[in-house]
């Protein structure tokens, strides 16, 4: 629906100041029906759940946890709903649309079979992995800051029947962390002024470190508070309305103080069956799991100079970073939602 709109908008306005406009064939997802979702579960019958949150909220934390279960597979960042180019890329053709409507194509049943096809494909790609992790609960994780509450919208259509799990941290560990990502992953999508603050960081962290400078522009920091926002508010709000008692709302910050309480809790949401507290295999698993920190250890092997300096993982490690007037800025903006969620 956004993309069709943004595309008609972009047109008209191009008409408007004489250019030729974008002849680019976007089409309306059909929401799948409930029929078509039991025939699908019927060759494909893997419980789903799909893990989101803004970038750099414990996503990856939570996978791997998650996995740890001997019932339950995750795996990273298919995107299928979260960033573009979608799942729904693969029907995003008029030749294809036709093809899928064609009223002499018999096998549609007179309908357009463009959510199956969706459907069938992801499935596939999913129990396709878990098969061979011998799992019979699948998932993907993948942040959906780029898209935030479309993409719960886009899954709905395809997986009414799935499980949402949502992950949130402090907006302001959350955005820094993600800046510190492009600074050391993202180069190559950085802008003059970004590049000039990546090598005085890397060159001297202190005045960045104490308040003196900050991390990031004044734009930046702007769209940074304001995407977080948008990205929880809308999450939340239509995953609730859409998923009801199949959405879980986790916290990144109480997942690292209470490990195994919020493991347990998740594993029973996605399981339906109950998790003794007391089984200490899978307990003294998670405790080992949490000792490991991958995602700093790449960072580290991928830019030192820049790694070197960060704290991952910790909470509240924005008040280092933050200067007076990022702080200001972020609480003009994302104050009411950090006040809802107990962020100080």
């Amino acid at each position: 629906m956004y993309s069709s709109i943004r595309n008609r908008i972009s047109n008209a306005t191009k008409i408007l100041m004489g250019k030729e406009p974008n002849l680019v064939f976007s089409k309306e997802i059909p929401q799948i029906t409930n029929e078509e979702v039991e025939e699908a579960k019927h060759f494909f019958p893997m419980e789903k759940f799909f893990i989101f949150g803004y970038a750099r909220s414990g996503t990856t934390l939570l996978t791997r946890l998650i996995r740890l279960h001997p019932e339950i597979h995750c795996n990273y960042q298919a995107h299928f709903f979260t960033r573009p180019p979608l799942l729904t890329a693969l029907i995003q053709d008029q030749a294809i649309d036709e093809w899928l409507r064609r009223p002499s194509f018999r096998w549609n049943r007179g309908k357009d079979l463009s959510s199956v096809v969706l459907r069938a494909v992801s499935d596939f790609i999913l129990e396709r992995d878990a098969r061979k992790e011998g799992k019979n609960i699948v998932g993907d994780k993948s942040p959906n800051n780029l898209l935030g509450g479309q993409s719960v919208e886009l899954l709905h259509k395809i997986y009414p029947d799935a499980r949402l799990i949502y992950i949130i941290r402090d907006g302001r560990d959350a955005v820094l962390s993600h800046r510190f990502q492009s600074f050391i992953d993202k180069t190559e999508y950085l802008a003059k002024e970004d590049h000039q603050i990546r090598l005085d960081f890397a060159k001297n962290s202190d005045p960045f470190m104490n308040g003196d400078r900050s991390i990031f522009t004044n734009k930046g920091i702007k769209q940074a508070a304001t995407r977080w926002t948008q990205n929880v508010q809308e999450t939340i709000k239509l995953g609730i309305q859409l998923f009801g008692k199949h959405f879980l709302v986790l916290q990144y910050e109480i997942v690292l103080e209470n490990t195994w309480q919020e493991m347990v809790k998740t594993w029973e949401f996605l399981t339906n069956e109950s998790l003794t507290q007391e089984n200490k295999t899978l307990a003294e698993t998670v405790r080992l799991e949490m000792t490991q920190n991958p995602d700093a250890d790449w960072q580290k092997e991928k830019a030192e100079d820049i790694a070197q300096s960060l704290k991952k993982g910790k909470q509240g490690t924005w008040r280092n970073y933050f200067t007076k007037a990022d702080k200001e800025i972020f609480h003009q903006i994302a104050g009411d939602t950090l006040q809802e969620w107990g962020y100080d």
